[in-house]
């Protein structure tokens, strides 16, 4: 056993280090006392300085935990978000320790001896050398303890002391959350109360003819005069875009066919399937099952398998099978008219490494172009294609590359016109672009906004004329029925919904759904308007949520939404004081100082 406590040290050493959050809701890493590099501050709030030390320590915990979360590489977007995360989890530490010493909140050596003891870190828990039969073992850990290093021990102190005042903080914030029992039958019936209902929808964009309604030039100058912000434009860069996507090309997905072949001969020439689909399928469900898929029946997978599936001889592997998952092997063991009972294995279609290296490299030549050419020319070279395309900074979007948020600060930052970016890259392609121009922000004139205008009057107009109509009608009285008929409406029906559900034709949360859940069976509603039509509805039923049920999991429930209150609360707490303080990011000068200074640029700074 001690052994296994040996093995897991470096990920416990880790794990205390980074000192994740509180029991409950803190996720803040490090104390805010690091030491200082010498390199400049990083900037400040309400005067503190944010040092290198701090923002590096915060940035290296969350690359680790990015790329521990996945496969790929790190693309320079998602280190973007990475940065900017680090910077306010700093922040937010200098915020909170601030809190904490106004507030006197302090912690013993006894509370930290008996939290260690008896409170181990969550992260421990799922250790394996810390559970016995797949369940944490409280006893392990204390052996733990008993023989760990003095530098474990030092690390869990640390982890500890920085946790406990957080969690004495998030008491003091969660005290007087009281969920009484009528607040908790609330809240469990709004979720469990079911209605059904028959409702005629008038939609006012096929009703009302376009003749019917006339928009004036005087109504569209209004409307612009009144409503100016609608017509808000950001700021536009134009630039050309040169993208190399990711996507597995035709030769990719030839190797992963092939691949699949060379299976099927393996299996065909004596090899288990059940042993090669757990080495070898890319669906991880099945494979641990030996590639079992179980008893599936006629529809359920996409039609290529399904095809296979159902016409396939018994106890064969079939040829490859191409579907959008990849290349599957098939082998049917049992068939009915209705059902089939199969296992497979998965062949992905992903880059191979003569495919990946060729990508790169064609990226670094694109990139050593671009230093000298227009990107136009440089793309040429290369036989890739240049496109122009216009992008702003609330939504920096290239058709094949998706967000491009790194290339769109180079943009709008730091580049001029004609200037040629490096390349970037983001989690479906690499990238360059070069800048065309910008636009500053402004306001469409009255004239390019006039359709669109036009149009919503237009539609504002039409739902008045239904709105008059279903109202005539329904005044009249009667039945349903009877107004369906003077309004030449169908009648639709609802399946059972609660007052959270989204129903088809009715929409989610809104005043249909409302007045559903005021009516008594068989009455039948005043016009309600909703999602731009007009209803009329009619209670059929009402299913009553079940208070045996809500009695059984009432503590639950409380504990459940007591967390959420405790952290909706907390969360609004640490708003209050980013709001409330001054906060000054100077990264993006100190970074480029550095780089200029270093004249580096192709490693992430928090790591030169």
């Amino acid at each position: 056993m001690m052994r296994t406590m040996r093995d897991n040290t470096k990920w416990i050493m880790m794990i205390t280090a980074l000192a994740f959050a509180a029991l409950m809701v803190f996720e803040w890493g490090m104390d805010i006392t690091g030491r200082t590099s010498g390199l400049s501050e990083l900037g400040e709030v309400d005067g503190v300085p944010v040092m290198y030390d701090q923002y590096q320590f915060a940035y290296r915990n969350l690359y680790e935990q990015t790329q521990l979360a996945q496969e790929e590489a790190i693309t320079s977007d998602q280190n973007l978000e990475i940065e900017d995360a680090a910077f306010d989890d700093v922040v937010t530490q200098i915020l909170i320790q601030r809190e904490l010493e106004r507030r006197g909140i302090r912690v013993s050596d006894d509370e930290i001896r008996q939290a260690a003891r008896f409170s181990p870190p969550p992260q421990f828990q799922s250790l394996e050398g810390f559970q016995t039969d797949g369940v944490f073992d409280m006893q392990k850990y204390q052996d733990y303890l008993a023989t760990a290093s003095e530098v474990a021990l030092l690390e869990l102190e640390a982890y500890y002391r920085d946790i406990i005042p957080r969690t004495k903080l998030l008491r003091q914030l969660s005290t007087g959350i009281y969920l009484p029992d009528a607040a908790l039958w609330s809240a469990y019936r709004d979720e469990n109360e079911q209605a059904e209902v028959r409702y005629l929808s008038l939609d006012p964009a096929t009703r009302i003819s376009d003749g019917e309604v006339e928009v004036s030039d005087a109504e569209i100058a209004a409307y612009y005069r009144e409503n100016r912000d609608e017509f808000a434009v950001p700021s536009r860069a134009t630039v050309v875009s040169v993208v190399l996507d990711k996507d597995p090309t035709a030769a990719d997905t030839a190797a992963a066919r092939e691949r699949a072949e060379e299976i099927r001969q393996e299996i065909l020439e004596g090899a288990d399937f059940a042993e090669l689909a757990g080495e070898e399928s890319a669906d991880e469900g099945s494979a641990a099952l030996g590639g079992d898929l179980g008893t599936f029946p006629r529809g359920m997978m996409v039609p290529e398998f399904d095809s296979v599936a159902f016409s396939a001889p018994l106890e064969t592997v079939s040829e490859p099978v191409g579907t959008q998952f990849g290349w599957h092997l098939i082998e049917v063991t049992s068939r009915t008219a209705d059902s089939v009972s199969a296992r497979h294995i998965l062949v992905p279609v992903e880059r191979t490494d003569a495919s990946e290296i060729d990508l790169l490299t064609t990226a670094d030549s694109l990139e050593v172009l671009g230093e000298n050419l227009p990107l136009r020319e440089a793309a040429s070279e290369l036989g890739l294609e240049a496109n122009p395309v216009d992008i702003t900074e609330e939504f920096p979007f290239v058709l094949g590359a998706g967000q491009v948020r790194e290339g769109s600060e180079w943009a709008f930052e730091e580049a001029e016109d004609g200037d040629v970016s490096p390349v970037f890259e983001n989690a479906e392609a690499f990238y360059a672009l070069e800048l065309v121009g910008r636009e500053p922000e402004g306001v469409l004139p009255l004239e390019q906004a006039r359709a669109a205008i036009e149009r919503t009057l237009r539609l504002e107009k039409k739902l008045g004329r239904a709105l008059s109509q279903a109202e005539d009608a329904a005044l009249a009285g009667g039945t349903l029925e009877q107004i369906a008929e003077r309004l030449e409406a169908d009648i639709e029906e609802s399946p059972p919904f609660s007052r959270s559900d989204f129903v088809p034709g009715l929409g989610r949360q809104n005043t249909v759904i409302g007045t559903a859940f005021g009516l008594e069976p068989g009455q039948v509603s005043g016009v309600v308007e909703a999602n731009g039509r007009a209803f009329i509805i009619e209670l059929t039923e009402r299913i009553p949520a079940d208070s045996t049920t809500w009695e059984e999991q009432k503590v639950v429930q409380r504990a459940m939404i007591g967390s959420t209150v405790g952290q909706q609360r907390l969360d609004q707490w640490i708003n209050s004081l980013r709001e409330r303080a001054d906060i000054v990011d100077r990264r993006r000068e100190v970074f480029r100082a550095q780089e200029e200074a270093a004249n580096q640029t192709q490693l992430p700074l928090a790591f030169q």
